[in-house]
């Protein structure tokens, strides 16, 4: 394998496995070598499915061949997306770069409640020549400060690449009876997944587990709606349902769903959950043959680490937006490859945590896979050629027909897509299959 994948993997634990890629030229073009990184993440996430898939079956570990034209495809999957025919996804007008008297800021207000407290922390109208006005007249790091009080969002844009180096992926073992996986056609059939996540890089590491057979359970708070194109396009393979763990029937359901768990994933800032009981450490001790994979946006230490962050926040916070500049501006990525890489490396780990004894808790955050696209991935030559519409297929869902990315993790005699469109947001039962 490629020496970006062998440090992925050798990061995952992993020792023994080969991967290959076939070239789609040019695709996810950048200044930064975001093709690499992000068929790398694909590739590591390959070998521990088939890894597991050999563990189960006894036999000998499938061939994987990942296509770099399925990844690009993938790791843009919101844009390809059409719902009924209709397009979705784009950034709210409110969430941009904006200049200030010193510099720039990056803000989002995708979710109504962030444009909300974003406007009253600023005091201006629901308006972007008005935004821009005020922020003209403010310092970025006033800005900053002012909306993090108020719960909203807005970065100062790094004037150059952070220095610092984060990890890619923590790991902790613990001791605990996990039942030997029984064989199977595909590497995760028969796992249940309880999905705590939300947005994108959760939700993608989730799909990629119920595509490999799991059986994949989100549950999210009745008191916070996801966006239905977001959810089209993440919650393919998986079913949704709302429960409200303030409420004590509800609070004991989930309880019901975590003793037969496998595998809980959740995706919100460090100590958020822990009023729920639901801190990795309480997880374990209750139920410690399980893997727990935690995600966040800015890692697990420091004054940042309880900060709300999306991927284009970490993009601008870690120098990937000055890198990645025009015009002497600011610039972003191709894809939100932040999200859409660390998706495919905590689903990687979850299946390595599956692999092998006892409990896991294993941790990534979007700005460890900002660290190490900024510092360690190597840019090689693109080869071959692109024709995107090979990547995607249409499939039926209550939403409406919906033509959707292919999965880019292949091996030989995986299945080509999922069993199953999403399930509209928080319309199943609270139940596994």
């Amino acid at each position: 394998m490629d020496e970006v994948t062998g440090r992925v993997w050798a990061a995952l634990g992993g020792s023994a496995g080969e991967v290959s890629y076939r070239g789609a030229g040019d695709v996810l073009p950048a200044r930064l070598p975001v093709r690499e990184a992000a068929r790398a993440t694909v590739g590591a996430c390959s070998l521990a499915a088939v890894g597991l898939l050999a563990l189960r079956n006894g036999g000998p570990v499938p061939e994987v061949v990942v296509d770099e034209g399925a990844v690009a495809v993938a790791f843009t999957s919101e844009r390809h997306l059409r719902v009924d025919g209709r397009a979705g996804g784009a950034f709210a007008p409110l969430s941009g770069f904006w200049r200030t008297a010193d510099g720039w800021v990056r803000t989002h207000a995708n979710y109504p409640h962030h444009r909300e407290r974003l406007l009253s922390a600023l005091g201006v109208p629901d308006d972007p020549d008005a935004l821009a006005r005020e922020l003209a007249a403010r310092q970025a790091l006033e800005v900053q400060e002012t909306a993090y009080a108020a719960g909203g969002l807005a970065v100062v844009v790094a004037t150059a690449p952070d220095p610092a180096r984060r990890p890619l992926v923590e790991v902790r073992r613990t001791t605990g009876d996990r039942r030997a996986p029984p064989p199977a056609d595909r590497p995760a059939d028969g796992v249940r997944v309880l999905d705590l996540t939300r947005v994108i890089a959760g939700p993608v590491a989730t799909r990629v587990l119920a595509f490999l057979g799991a059986d994949v359970l989100r549950v999210d708070s009745p008191r916070l709606p996801e966006d239905a194109h977001a959810h089209a396009d993440t919650g393919i393979g998986k079913r949704s349902t709302s429960l409200d763990l303030d409420d004590p029937a509800d609070r004991r359901t989930l309880d019901a769903l975590l003793d037969d768990a496998d595998v809980v994933v959740t995706g919100y800032r460090p100590g958020a959950l822990d009023r729920h009981g639901l801190a990795p450490e309480a997880l374990l001790a209750g139920r410690p043959g399980l893997v727990v994979a935690q995600l966040s946006a800015w890692g697990y230490a420091g004054e940042w680490a309880a900060r709300r962050g999306f991927d284009s926040l970490v993009q601008a916070a870690t120098g990937i937006a000055a890198v990645e500049g025009v015009d002497g501006g600011p610039g972003v990525l191709p894809a939100q490859a932040l999200d859409h890489g660390t998706g495919y490396l905590l689903a990687a780990a979850v299946l390595r945590g599956l692999a092998e004894p006892g409990g896991r808790h294993v941790r990534l955050s979007l700005a460890g896979t900002a660290s190490w696209l900024l510092h360690e991935v190597r840019a090689s030559a693109p080869e071959g050629d692109h024709d995107p519409g090979r990547w995607l297929t249409t499939t039926p869902s209550p939403y409406g027909p919906l033509r959707h990315a292919l999965p880019p993790v292949r091996y030989a005699g995986a299945p080509t897509t999922w069993d199953r469109g999403p399930s509209l947001w928080g319309s199943d039962e609270p139940r596994w299959r």
